[in-house]
Order: C-alpha cells, then structure tokens, then sequence
C-alpha cells in the first residue's frame, strides 16, 4: 500500500524519498546540468543550466505530476484524474495518466496558448476551456470534483506534487557541490518550494532566488502581502509562471516565505532579452518562463558571486513567438507590443 508524505510538511526525507520512486518509474530524465559558455565569460563565474526542457514532455512539471499520480490509490485513479494549468502542468498530468492507464481531464483558461492546448489534447486527454484566468480554470477542475468524483492533482500546492519537484533540488547539489545560488521560475511555488526545501536542509548557505515577471506575479505579490493574495492574471511572454496561488494556499506560501532568499520580478522586455539569448547564445528553444534565469543575469538583477544555477524549466513554446524572437521582431500578447532590449545580441 502507498503511503502518502505527510500532508503538514514537506521534508527532505519526503524529496529523496520522491527521488527513488521516480528512478523506479523509469520516465522522469535525472536532466543533465550543462556550464553556460556565454554566460559563465560574461559574469566570469561558473552559469549552470539545469536542462529539464529535455523531460519527456518538455517541461520540469513531468517530476510532480508523475510522483502524484504514481501515488495514488487504485480507487482515487479509478475516479480518473483532473487538474487546472497554464499548460505544462496539463501536460504532464496528461502524459503520466496515460502512463498508468487512467483518464485524465486538463481545465484551461483563455490565456493558455493554443500550442499548448493542442499538446495536452495530444497526449488523450479531455480538454476544457474555461474562464479567462487560471483561478477560473480552478474553479471548473473543483466542480468537476464535487460533480465527476474525479481525483485533483493540483499544479502547485500539494505535498507529492512539491516532492517531485524537489527531486532538481537534490540533483543539483550532486552534481556541483559547490554552488553558491540557484535561480528558480517562480509561479505557485511548487518548483521553488521543493528546490528550497531539498536545498536549504543540505546546503543553507545557498542561495535560492525566485523569479517572475513583474506583471500578474501572484506568489511575489502574496509574500509582500504576508498572505495569499488574488492578483489579475494577464498576457505575458512567461505565460507557464501566471496564475494565482489560491487564498486557501496551505504549502507553497509558506515553504516559499520561510526559505526562499530573495524573489526578483522581471519586466517583458528583459524576459524576451533571455529568451533571445538563449536561443542565439546557448542554441536552446526555451519558453518565456524558461529564460528568467538568464534574464536575470543579463539585466543585472541578479550578479553571481560563484557557481550558479538556472533552472531551465521548458520548451513549450509556439513556433512562431519563437521565430519573432529569433529575428529581433516584436512580439504581441494581449494587445501589448513586446520587444528586446537589445542586450542580448
């Protein structure tokens, strides 16, 4: 019978635990760390690219997903699964149910781009658009819990979901012991929490930096806050890092607000600097939330003092933003105009 980790805390002991249970599962890549040439000659430190754009499915959210949904009953997965994202978590969710043979349900707001919309839909999964904001999207995956009976796997602010993600944390520190700061995409916490969670008990002296963009960012706003905060979800070139981090919050504000070191917010324009750098500096297609790390780098936000990590969360990315950015084009969201600052090039 499957044990649940502890739903009040979520302890080392629980990631190192998630880390040997998705070795077992074969599916989740223990994703490489690559050394940033371009970065580590400019900053004149050692720049890690911790590479989980080469998940399965694209993206770091494959490690929650995958670590929830293997530790289900059999009667909670007999119910069939259900989830609200902005697309990557979707997917992944998508994905591992299908892995274990059971039917999976992804509710998506209006703001979900339609690449990844059509990428959840791929993978089997029902598709249901709802609302223009992921706490709408949120509102539908719980009716369909009360209605359906389904099972949620929630995106963020579940204690499996944050243990698989911590798995990068631990994977990290054994690959370079020595790091001195690791900069991590910031949306609901969930990839932030675990990283800290793992990294702080190992290695407090690390520094765990968060990163989001400086519009919509609703963790950030919350830990200003002192408390979970709604915040408006709008358009933005780090569409994976918006949404809400729900008022009922019970994990990843916390984790976040008691271990994480510092959070930066990142304007458009700077996240479509780090996106265009790593496409022509590192040759890496990477979506807008993906690029925070370099973005940070590259705007000065964030100044290395020793070896430091980024997180490169995914990929999933549609063609055609990439292609504009490629190019030094602008990029339209929403009715907003979005170009580089040129530092980049």
């Amino acid at each position: 019978m499957v044990v649940h980790i502890d739903e009040k805390s979520v302890t080392l002991a629980a990631i190192t635990a998630a880390a040997r249970d998705l070795a077992g599962q074969g599916g989740v890549l223990r994703s490489p760390m690559l050394r940033s040439e371009p970065l580590s000659r400019r900053f004149g430190a050692d720049i890690l690219m911790k590479m989980e754009v080469l998940q399965p499915m694209g993206a770091f959210k494959l490690r929650g997903a995958s670590h929830a949904i293997a530790r289900l009953t059999d009667t909670e997965a007999g119910r069939g699964v259900v989830c609200c994202s902005t697309g990557n978590h979707g997917r992944a969710v998508a994905h591992a149910a299908r892995a274990r043979g059971i039917a999976a349900t992804v509710c998506l707001s209006a703001l979900v781009p339609p690449a990844k919309v059509d990428a959840v839909a791929a993978l089997g999964a029902r598709v249901l658009r709802h609302g223009d904001s992921q706490d709408d999207a949120q509102r539908e995956a719980s009716r369909l819990v009360a209605t359906e009976g389904l099972t949620e796997i929630p995106p963020f602010d579940h204690p499996d979901v944050i243990a698989g993600q911590g798995t990068i944390g631990l994977e990290l520190l054994a690959d370079r012991p020595d790091l001195g700061a690791i900069l991590v995409p910031l949306s609901g916490g969930g990839l932030l929490a675990g990283i800290a969670v793992a990294v702080k008990a190992l290695k407090p002296s690390v520094r765990v930096i968060g990163l989001s963009m400086d519009r919509g960012a609703a963790m950030a706003a919350s830990l200003g806050a002192g408390r979970p905060v709604a915040v408006p979800e709008v358009a933005t070139l780090a569409d994976s890092l918006g949404g809400g981090i729900g008022l009922a919050n019970r994990w990843t504000f916390a984790l976040c607000r008691d271990l994480v070191d510092d959070v930066i917010l990142l304007s458009e324009a700077e996240i479509y600097d780090g996106m265009r750098w790593m496409l022509m500096q590192e040759r890496i297609v990477v979506e807008g939330a993906a690029a925070v790390g370099a973005a940070a780098l590259l705007a000065g936000k964030v100044r290395p003092e020793g070896p430091t990590a980024i997180i490169v969360s995914g990929q999933n990315v549609a063609m055609k933003q990439v292609l504009a950015v490629a190019r030094g084009l602008p990029v339209t969201l929403g009715g907003m105009t979005v170009e580089g600052t040129g530092c980049a090039i």
